[in-house]
């Protein structure tokens, strides 16, 4: 089930990366061949490691639960840019690194919260501490009054990131 899963994941990826390069649909018949083959080599190599020990990841809901948190990130991506346009411009920024506790237990809820915050501008995950896994945090502008709460509130720095992170790792 794991190859299956892992082959037809990496076609997939290998059609949309080639799409338009022939006359059978979308694709020359090079290309679907060339992208069946390496699918099968994909999936027998790294069946094992792209899914894990379980098939969670695996469930449709989560995916589109994933595709759905695209769009707030993506606006308070956009958002924080502006902010940052607007500090580099003005000179306020008051930089510091403040430790965060977003309640997340499984390690791929962790990866994708960190993640989320280093590809926000004007945020970038520095270190997370692995027994409590609270996550260090360089934040470009702080309001010291946002700090004293700091690490049990830490809608201010990620938003809903962490509940998002939550639903897609579950």
């Amino acid at each position: 089930m794991k190859f299956l899963i892992t082959t037809v994941v990496a076609y997939v990826a290998y059609l949309l990366l080639t799409i338009g390069s022939g006359t059978v649909f979308l694709w020359s018949t090079a290309e679907l061949i060339i992208g069946a083959v390496l699918a099968v080599v994909v999936g027998a190599v790294w069946g094992n490691r792209f899914i894990g020990k379980n098939l969670r990841m695996v469930n449709p809901v989560r995916w589109f639960t994933f595709l759905v948190y695209l769009f707030p990130f993506f606006f308070a991506m956009a958002r924080a840019n502006f902010d940052v346009a607007y500090r580099v411009i003005t000179g306020r920024i008051n930089p510091a690194i403040v430790k965060i506790n977003p309640n997340l237990d499984r390690s791929l809820a962790i990866t994708l919260l960190a993640t989320s915050i280093t590809l926000t501008p004007g945020t970038l995950s520095v270190d997370i501490d692995p027994e409590t896994n609270e996550l260090y945090v360089h934040w470009i502008n702080i309001d010291p009054k946002v700090l004293k709460d700091m690490p049990r509130d830490y809608h201010p720095i990620c938003d809903s990131f962490p509940d998002w992170a939550r639903r897609i790792a579950g």
